[in-house]
């Protein structure tokens, strides 16, 4: 009975915003997350639930992968596009149900660092065992994976970043998971290892990444810094914010872009012509040289907002 007085949620209230949706998501894994999070929801099924089965399908389809094989390797793309659709799924559904939580947020990030982890060392154990020049030079592809893997982790983190920048200035505080490193340094401070062991675990987990992306975004933290000096309140003029999303919009198509889609476009690309190793390459060129575009510019129009601040235009 409970069930049935739950209040109906749209698909489109499911969505973060139209702003920051990629076209391949509001195509197809939004509409598929959407399925699977009514459904989730019918069964009293969480969030960190589904987060965690699409981390198993993740591994899955790393695990096909390994082998050189056109047949195994399209049921591994077909396990990760399943893995993503539950990936869009457990967002959804905390929408629906405002399960927020920062256990939920750290999931998420892990569950893609997982199945990629998996892949690169499928793609490593695969290319070593068939190819003839790692098979001489073993070092090289796994030198290119560690490489590869930090550079992704770098603009994953730094792609979900200017996401929530852009959605605090759209939606404000509720509509945006934009965290300040040092409130969540003093609260993780507060915590103690005895009492409160795995919040606390979580919550250093959280708290580092935080910083680090802070660490890389210099200018957008002294123009966070000004807003707090000239607006006390916390009540940005909407004129301000108008502005700001004008010059951020631009960037969120870049930002998709070192997502999950045009990543696995380049890596099932990699597996059919049988070059793994090419999505390396991908990764090292193309997402890196985006991944600086999109700092230098974002750090620039950020310098020029908190200048504006400071000479009172707003």
């Amino acid at each position: 009975m409970e069930k049935e007085l739950q209040p109906k949620v749209s698909y489109r209230d499911t969505l973060k915003s139209m702003d920051t949706e990629e076209h391949i998501d509001l195509a197809f894994y939004r509409p598929i997350g959407y399925a699977w999070a009514c459904l989730a929801r019918k069964l009293g099924v969480t969030p960190n639930a589904i987060t965690i089965a699409s981390i198993f399908l993740g591994i899955g389809a790393g695990v096909m992968f390994y082998y050189p094989d056109l047949g195994l390797n399209i049921i591994g793309m077909l396990l990760l596009i399943w893995a993503n659709s539950f990936d869009s799924a457990d967002g959804q559904l905390a929408r629906m149900t405002k399960q927020y939580s920062r256990l939920g947020r750290i999931l998420d990030g892990l569950s893609g660092d997982i199945w990629f982890a998996t892949i690169y060392i499928a793609i490593c154990l695969r290319e070593n065992a068939t190819s003839f020049f790692f098979m001489e030079h073993p070092w090289v592809i796994w030198l290119m994976a560690v490489v590869t893997g930090l550079c992704h982790a770098k603009q994953a983190a730094m792609a979900d970043y200017y996401r929530q920048f852009h959605l605090y200035f759209l939606k404000g505080e509720q509509g945006s998971e934009l965290e300040n490193g040092e409130e969540l340094r003093n609260k993780l401070a507060s915590l103690s290892w005895s009492s409160n062991f795995w919040q606390k675990l979580t919550l250093t987990f959280y708290t580092n990444y935080t910083l680090n992306q802070e660490s890389n975004t210099r200018a957008m933290q002294a123009l966070r810094a000004e807003l707090r000096k000239r607006f006390p309140s916390g009540v940005i003029p909407q004129s301000f914010r108008d502005a700001f999303r004008e010059k951020s919009l631009p960037l969120m198509k870049y930002t998709n872009i070192l997502s999950f889609n045009w990543r696995t476009i380049a890596l099932f690309t990699s597996l059919f012509i049988g070059m793994p190793w090419l999505y390396f390459a991908f990764e090292l060129t193309v997402l890196n040289g985006l991944l600086v575009m999109m700092v230098v510019r974002h750090e620039r129009f950020c310098r020029m907002f908190t200048q504006q601040l400071k000479d009172g235009k707003y």
